[in-house]
C-alpha cells in the first residue's frame, strides 16, 4: 500500500480521492492550481467551488506550491481534465521524483496530439526528466462509472486499477480499496483508457435522444450499437474485451441514465433549441455561451467536469467517431 500520496487536481474527483485516502490514514497532500483557491480551502475546509458539503479534515494538506507537493511522495494521483494535463505536469516536471508512480483519473484524449491521458504525462516526462533509455516511470489509470458527489457520500462503486505493470496495479487496488469502493485490477491500460474516452461521446449522443424525445427503445438501441461498435472498433488497437470487466459497460449505462448528467443535459438542448449545425456555426464564429462550451469541453475531455476547458475538436468528431 501506497503511504505518501500526491493529488494533483483541486477539482471534484481530486477531493474524492484525497478523501477517501485520508480515511484510509494515509499521508495526503492535495495541490491546486491556483493560489486563491487553495486559500479559500484552507480557510474554510471545504471545496464548495467543486464539492460542496464535504468538509476537508485538517489531515489533509492543501497546497499550491509544485515542489512542496510532491515532496518525499511515494505516488502521485493526477486528477486534472485531459486538455490541461501537459500545461500541469510541465509545471511539476523539475521536481517529480524519479520512479514515483504515477495514476490518471482523467478521461479523454488530448486535442492536439490524440494522446491519452498516461502518454501525456509519460510525454512531458520524457522531455526533460525520465530517462528514454531507462526503465519506464509506472504508469496507471484508476477508471470506472464513478460520480464524484457519490463518492463523497460513501454510495458504492466499482472502479479498475489499470497498468502494465501488474505489481504497481495491486498495490493500487490495496490503497484505494474500501468497504464501499472496490477496486479490481487490469492490465489493459490502452483499452481502459479508450473506453474511457469514447464513451462521452455515447454520453452526447443519450442527451441528443433525450432532446428529441426518441424513448428509451432509442437509447437502449445505442447503448446495444455503441457495445458492439466498441468491440469491433477495439480490435483494430488491442483486445478490448479485456476491458470490458468492471470497466465497461458499467460507465456508458451511467453516463446516459445518471441524474443530472453533465453530457447528457449540454447535448439534450441542442434539438429543442437549434439545429446543430447551427449551433456550430456560432461557435466557429465564436459567439457561443462561454460558460456553456467550458462545461463540455471539460466533461467531453475528462477528468473533473467542473474545471472550465474547451473541447471543440472532441465535439466536432476529432476523439473518435462512434460507429453507432
Amino acid at each position: 500500500m501506497y503511504q505518501r500520496i500526491t493529488v494533483i487536481g483541486d477539482g471534484a474527483m481530486a477531493t474524492v480521492c484525497a478523501l477517501l485516502l485520508d480515511d484510509k490514514s494515509l499521508n495526503v497532500t492535495m495541490w491546486g492550481p491556483f493560489p486563491e483557491q487553495v486559500d479559500a480551502m484552507l480557510q474554510t475546509r471545504r471545496n464548495d467551488k467543486y464539492l460542496k458539503g464535504a468538509p476537508i479534515p485538517e489531515s489533509i494538506g492543501l497546497t499550491a506550491d509544485e515542489a512542496e507537493a510532491v515532496a518525499d511522495t511515494d505516488l502521485i494521483v493526477s486528477a486534472i481534465p485531459t486538455q490541461f494535463i501537459r500545461k500541469t505536469w510541465e509545471r511539476f516536471l523539475p521536481h517529480v521524483p524519479a520512479g514515483v508512480p504515477v495514476v490518471s483519473v482523467a478521461k479523454g484524449i488530448e486535442n492536439d496530439t490524440l494522446l491519452r491521458p498516461t502518454q501525456i504525462i509519460a510525454d512531458v516526462l520524457a522531455a526533460g526528466k525520465d530517462d528514454p533509455d531507462g526503465r519506464a516511470r509506472p504508469m496507471a489509470a484508476l477508471s470506472g462509472p464513478s460520480v464524484a458527489d457519490e463518492l463523497a457520500r460513501h454510495l458504492p462503486a466499482t472502479v479498475c486499477a489499470a497498468s502494465d505493470d501488474e505489481e504497481v496495479a495491486l498495490r493500487l487496488q490495496e490503497t484505494f480499496t474500501t468497504d464501499w469502493f472496490r477496486v479490481y485490477t487490469n492490465d489493459d491500460l490502452l483499452g481502459v483508457e479508450l473506453a474511457g474516452a469514447t464513451k462521452n461521446v455515447i454520453a452526447l449522443a443519450a442527451g441528443i435522444l433525450d432532446g428529441l424525445q426518441a424513448g428509451i427503445n432509442a437509447k437502449s438501441a445505442l447503448l446495444r450499437r455503441n457495445h458492439a461498435a466498441r468491440l469491433r472498433d477495439g480490435r483494430a488497437v488491442r483486445d478490448v474485451l479485456r476491458a470490458h470487466g468492471r470497466r465497461r459497460p458499467g460507465d456508458d449505462v451511467l453516463q446516459p441514465d445518471r441524474p443530472k448528467p453533465h453530457l447528457r443535459r449540454v447535448a439534450r438542448q441542442g434539438p429543442q433549441t437549434r439545429r446543430c449545425d447551427e449551433g456550430h456555426s456560432r461557435r466557429r464564429r465564436g459567439r457561443a455561451d462561454d460558460a456553456q462550451r467550458g462545461r463540455t469541453g471539460a466533461a467531453v475531455q475528462g477528468g473533473d467536469a467542473n474545471h472550465a476547458g474547451s473541447a471543440r475538436g472532441a465535439v466536432r468528431g476529432k476523439i473518435g467517431r462512434a460507429h453507432v
